[in-house]
């Protein structure tokens, strides 16, 4: 079993290679310096392995992670962690072999609802110089449309209420008392660091939290937006949901009996805005991209929103209708592959702002070796999931940029783009190609499907929600053809067919 009494016989042991934590500060000899909120696979497999190579690498000894769970299900994630004296296993997967790294950077885990005021102390402690975030876009309370904090949901409701000060149910409401106490005793603001993959992390972290303070304490909230930091982020490893069989491979392989690992790929990037109010770790000596402003990471933001999310788009929807399960099942038909690499570099690339000293054509060609990974066994699902809030973010920005820059003398393509746009707009049905039904998890999806069945197999009525799509989208006959098209086209003859019609080899 994975503890910190079998780490050195884990090592001796090991069958294959394994990395284990060497370093000696761990427990009460290291200062907890971040305080993490929603230890799921995603943190553990990015943020927490930078700062576990920082321990390891550099001698970081006043950065070390507490794990924060908030909600009932991350009792299990509480559970694990003690019983394994907070190591766990990452597995990087590839073509080319396995690699186990267990990672002791988390030194404590608090679960919320055992005893909230130990979170907002810890929050609120000097030695406390980051809380950072993974708690899913639901966790942000922030309305897409009016681009403000749900302040009428009742749990907002309820942290509202200065009597429910010390007991607080959501993110901003333990922030919030956490940053009061500091401003009481005299200390700066911790820093406010979204790892979530969304745009703008940051800016809306910081605005939601300073539209909650302003709720509770105007001078607070003026207090935050002077003093505190809340850096802009981009995030990226591919990190599926871990499985029994990927337990009981980590065991037969390497010999590890660890109750919760990390099954992730050997890709890593964090983009980061350097705005912090108390000190940061030297990030940079690990590999993080520290850039200067928002701009740069906007930047790096649109080559993954537009390229990788993009691409992973053009897999998961014409994949999930064509029959496919996995990713790499998809690469692997040398249409679906031909036609993934050529959207890229025909359609996507040419609209991408160029980034000093990042090879565009190299980034596309790791994506394509990324997507190609068949150990990840990355399920199309998981790809497709809520796709009413990525299609419009991924796909459609393309195609209206594609439009404005077109010219009666230069015409920018977005044909493979409409293809995909098209491949969703039939998948919202349920059906794929040979007539079998699938699951569609969106939050939209009674109004996606009651619309496209009024569509009589066209993309108008769907097109028609506002939330979703722009004008210059709607107004566009190039592109409505073109998509009705590609819908009529798949609808009769299935994507496979279709794509051999619509880009003959």
């Amino acid at each position: 079993m994975l503890n910190s009494r079998n780490l050195k016989s884990i090592w001796q042991a090991g069958k294959s290679q394994i990395q284990i934590p060497t370093y000696r500060s761990r427990g009460g000899a290291v200062k907890e310096g971040i305080v993490h909120v929603g230890v799921g696979g995603f943190h553990r497999a990015h943020l927490a392995v930078y700062v576990d190579q920082l321990m390891e690498k550099h001698g970081v000894t006043d950065y070390a992670i507490c794990g924060v769970g908030l909600q009932p299900f991350d009792v299990g994630m509480r559970d694990v962690l003690r019983e394994q004296d907070h190591l766990y296993t990452v597995i990087e997967r590839s073509d080319k072999g396995s690699f186990a790294h267990v990672v002791g950077c988390i030194n404590s885990y608090l679960y919320a609802p055992d005893n909230r005021e130990a979170v907002i102390a810890k929050m609120a402690d000097p030695d406390t110089r980051i809380v950072s975030l993974t708690i899913t876009e639901s966790g942000y309370y922030y309305n897409e449309n009016t681009h403000e904090l749900i302040s009428e949901h009742p749990d907002i409701q309820f942290d509202a209420k200065p009597e429910n000060e010390n007991t607080p149910r959501t993110t901003f409401g333990f922030l919030y008392a956490a940053l009061a106490r500091r401003h009481a005793q005299g200390l700066n603001p911790f820093t406010v660091m979204s790892c979530d993959n969304m745009q703008k992390n940051g800016s809306i972290t910081r605005h939601m939290l300073e539209s909650f303070a302003r709720m509770r304490n105007p001078k607070i909230a003026e207090w935050i937006a002077e003093k505190g930091a809340f850096p802009n982020a981009m995030v990226d490893r591919i990190t599926p949901q871990t499985s029994g069989e990927d337990k009981e491979a980590l065991k037969a392989t390497f010999g590890i009996e660890d109750a919760w690992p990390v099954v992730t790929e050997p890709f890593m990037q964090w983009v980061i805005e350097d705005q912090f109010s108390d000190g940061r770790p030297e990030f940079e000596k690990v590999g993080v991209q520290v850039v200067k402003n928002v701009h740069a990471v906007e930047q790096f933001e649109k080559h993954k929103l537009r390229l990788l999310n993009g691409s992973h788009s053009a897999i998961g929807y014409p994949g999930q209708m064509a029959g496919f399960e996995y990713v790499h099942e998809v690469m692997q038909n040398p249409q679906m592959r031909k036609f993934v690499w050529e959207m890229m570099q025909e359609e996507v690339k040419p609209l991408m702002p160029e980034i000093p000293g990042v090879d565009i054509d190299e980034y596309c060609k790791t994506l394509m070796k990324r997507f190609s990974n068949s150990t990840i066994k990355d399920q199309l699902p998981r790809i497709c999931l809520n796709a009413s809030g990525k299609i419009p973010q991924f796909i459609m920005p393309s195609i209206a940029e594609a439009i404005m820059a077109s010219t009666e003398t230069e015409v920018y393509p977005f044909r493979r783009l409409c293809f995909v746009a098209a491949a969703w707009f039939l998948y919202v049905k349920g059906v794929d190609d040979l007539g079998n039904k699938f699951t569609v998890d969106d939050p939209m999806r009674e109004e996606l499907q009651a619309r496209a069945e009024a569509g009589n197999g066209g993309p108008k009525e769907l097109l028609e929600i506002k939330s979703l799509f722009g004008d210059d989208l709607r107004g566009s006959k190039r592109f409505t053809d073109e998509v009705e098209q590609a819908m009529k086209d798949i609808a009769r003859d299935g994507v496979l067919k279709t794509l051999e019609n619509y880009f003959p080899n």
